[in-house]
């Protein structure tokens, strides 16, 4: 066990060279009198065994370092008589049995002194404690610290203050990877590398730790920062969850499955009313991603309610959105909570065009491969404006006789375009113009394009003119147009909403009659798929896994047309019927229909409707349930006979924020429980910040430097935390890396005294 020399910081140069002075004499090395004491400070090193133990100081988490002023007294004179190895050692000054006795006597003095110093410190602290009012029942009085307490506390602080900076600035812990540098060059972390900085700008705290450790020894142990970062984490949660709380109904939405760090995670957002009255969508976490769909539920659920600490006797909804593959899963994990808390309905995500999550949720192999390549072009498309340009160039010769329509697909281009309600529309139009701009990228042979962008393009390129690719975007298109009308008002405004969802029996039944009639719909569907390839110069034919398949067999006679119509299309629209109605039970219509308590639908209805009879479904949501009827007739009274220069509200937005509507408690509980179903939108872009930060942590994060924790710092820089809290934590979890390490590994290039 080595030691550092004590600490500069808190003594003046003079008193240090006056200290070293004493180590050099006692030590007997006369070799390093004529040492300085930076020299001596930066090279040298003295085993623990020659102090006093009251001279060692162990109360940090790292090392063992000496208390200030002490000087070694502890020495074997005589062991270097047997050791044949010391005849070569230099001579060094004796001490006399009567100058050791009165070294240790000194030390022994200082440091009675230094506890009688604590100890009136102590008792001030306790005098200054003060008790409740009232005198009854006093508080019980909190133990003051020690000034080692003190400092650690500080110290503690500092880290912290490091981690959430590291967060905030989407900082990666490890700034460099150990296998790129040359052997025998140390190069700190990021971590390490902002804590020397942090000394350097005159941090005394992290100055008097670690001043004298050796320059390559790491300060915080990745196992001390992953416990640190895990507190930081919660903590910054629970600043959210405790609005959720106090808001008592919220609804959980989590987005598309994510890589972090090599693993799959969930990313889970929460949507409630705050105390403004206003809807907010927020990140708080990802959850560990099992391809076990009921291993999954169960840990979706222990993680809400046991970790998180929400009750999900609140929770008003759930929605899933996932990349294909993943939704059948999610689907098991709503249906699990549906049986323990039916209140929380499973529902479509507003941030999701209809005709999407549909898509991806299609049971098919060939739709999600067809969805994977969509957004594989788009995302090519994407990286350069050079390429959106040869695109542009692309459309403009093929539509040079129709300008508006030209117009209209740049224009799109240059959006999201893979999310929208008339996404395969798009892709009919514009496929004939990507095979050839994408051809055109592939076949240049000037140097306009790198290797990487040229290989993608002939990849891509070959992709989309599959035949199996284009007749699944054919049928897509067209089975998804019965949804489109009816999704893009889903999206819309308020009154859109209502009235959509007293839609939803005349889209059941479009596309059951569909269903019914499905030889006729897909021979028209298969010959506009062979049109559309004829066009593409691609041959008709049946899938190469399912012709290897039905090699030697010799009654297979099934032609393209009738194994598309087996394979994609009934599938498609038997889960596109199954699926609607699942997402819009019985109860989410219901929860739809009492819309009508916001005012301009009223106006719409002519100020008849009963929202009462839609609302039982909540009436324990209810202040005052036994009220509800008169206070709904009062509430149309109002808007029906408003002044003429009132508009009526038009959004759950604009009533929740109106002067009265104190006045209508249980109207007032009602739109809150609404509005933060998954399917309404966030009125207020302000307010759905939680997916939008979460997406630029994803673009700006490579894959192997995520971290879910500090994702979570990132994603939530602006929410207030407490560093009291975090060091006090910190200290209650992990009590045992508060005491001092008493094992200090020195630096490669730093020379140790030997043992006198």
């Amino acid at each position: 066990m080595l030691l550092l020399w004590p600490s500069s910081a808190a003594c003046c140069r003079g008193d240090l060279l006056s200290l070293c002075q004493r180590w050099v004499e006692n030590c007997r090395r006369a070799d390093l009198e004529d040492k300085t004491p930076d020299q001596l400070n930066k090279h040298y090193r003295l085993c623990a065994k020659h102090f006093e133990t009251s001279m060692i100081c162990r109360s940090s988490p790292y090392r063992t370092v000496l208390r200030d002023n002490a000087v070694p007294t502890i020495f074997d004179l005589t062991s270097h008589l047997n050791n044949p190895h010391s005849r070569h050692r230099k001579r060094i000054k004796e001490l006399s049995e009567d100058e050791i006795r009165t070294l240790k006597q000194q030390k022994i003095d200082e440091a009675f002194e230094r506890e009688q110093a604590t100890q009136e410190l102590n008792e001030s602290n306790a005098q200054n404690t003060v008790s409740e009012e009232g005198g009854e029942e006093q508080e019980e009085e909190a133990t003051p610290l020690t000034l080692e307490e003190r400092e650690n506390k500080d110290y503690l602080k500092s880290l912290f203050e490091i981690l959430i900076l590291m967060g905030k600035q989407n900082i990666p812990l490890d700034g460099h990877n150990a296998d790129e540098l040359p052997e025998g060059i140390f190069a700190s972390d990021n971590f390490q590398a902002l804590l020397e900085c942090r000394i350097n700008a005159g941090d005394e705290v992290l100055r008097k730790r670690f001043e004298m450790t050796a320059v390559n020894l790491e300060y915080c142990s990745k196992t001390q920062q992953k416990q640190m970062l895990e507190i930081c984490e919660s903590c910054i949660r629970e600043e959210t969850l405790r609005e959720v709380r106090d808001s008592h109904f919220f609804s959980i939405v989590t987005d598309e499955v994510v890589d972090i760090a090599g693993e799959e995670h969930l990313p889970v957002l929460v949507r409630f009313v705050d105390d403004s009255h206003n809807l907010r969508e927020e990140f708080i976490g990802f959850l560990p991603y099992e391809a076990d769909p009921d291993i999954l539920a169960v840990k979706f659920h222990t993680t809400i309610t046991e970790k998180w600490g929400l009750n999900m006797e609140y929770c008003r909804g759930q929605a899933y959105i996932v990349s294909s593959g993943f939704a059948s899963k999610m689907k098991v994990v709503a249906t699990r909570l549906l049986e323990k808390y039916p209140q929380a309905v499973y529902t479509l995500c507003s941030s999701c065009a209809l005709n999407i999550w549909l898509a991806k949720s299609v049971p098919v192999v060939g739709v999600s491969a067809a969805l994977g390549t969509i957004e594989e072009v788009c995302c090519l498309f994407r990286q350069s404006p050079q390429l959106l340009e040869e695109l542009d160039n692309t459309i403009s010769v093929l539509f040079q006789n129709n300008k508006e329509k030209s117009n209209e697909l740049k224009e799109i281009c240059r959006s999201q375009w893979t999310g929208r309600h008339d996404t395969f529309e798009v892709l009919v139009d514009l496929i004939q113009a990507l095979v050839l701009c994408l051809d055109a990228i592939n076949s240049d042979s000037s140097v306009r394009w790198n290797n990487f962008i040229a290989g993608r393009a002939f990849v891509l390129s070959s992709a989309i003119t599959d035949f199996d690719f284009i007749v699944t975007i054919v049928i897509l298109k067209n089975a998804l147009s019965f949804t489109r009308a009816f999704g893009r008002n889903l999206q819309g405004q308020t009154s859109d909403v209502f009235f959509a969802a007293s839609s939803l029996t005349a889209v059941l039944h479009s596309l059951n009659e569909v269903v019914e009639n499905i030889d006729v719909y897909h021979e028209f569907w298969f010959e506009e798929a062979t049109n559309l390839a004829a066009k593409l110069d691609v041959q008709i034919k049946l899938p190469g896994k399912f012709r290897r398949a039905q090699q030697g067999n010799l009654d297979s006679e099934i032609t393209s047309e009738n194994y598309y119509k087996e394979i994609l299309s009934i599938p498609t629209l038997e889960h596109i019927i199954q699926e609607l109605k699942d997402i819009f039970s019985e109860q989410h219509l219901k929860a739809l229909k009492c819309l009508s308590l916001v005012p301009s639908v009223m106006g719409q209805l002519k100020f008849n409707t009963s929202e009462e009879h839609h609302a039982d479904m909540y009436k324990n949501d209810l202040p005052n349930p036994d009220t509800l009827s008169a206070e709904l007739h009062c509430w149309r009274i109002k808007w029906k006979h408003r002044g003429k220069d009132i508009e009526l509200p038009s959004t759950i937005y604009e009533a929740l924020h109106l002067p009265d509507i104190k006045f209508f408690p249980n109207v007032y509980a009602l739109l809150k429980v609404l509005s933060i179903l998954p399917v309404m939108k966030v009125e207020n872009e302000k307010y759905e910040v939680g997916r939008k930060r979460l997406k630029a942590y994803l673009k700006n994060t490579l894959t192997e430097q995520r971290s879910s924790n500090l994702a979570l710092l990132n994603i939530n820089f602006d929410i207030k935390h407490d560093l009291d809290l975090m060091v006090d934590t910190y200290i209650k979890l992990y009590p045992d890396k508060v005491e001092f390490q008493e094992d200090f590994i020195p630096s490669n290039n730093s020379e140790v005294t030997k043992d006198a």
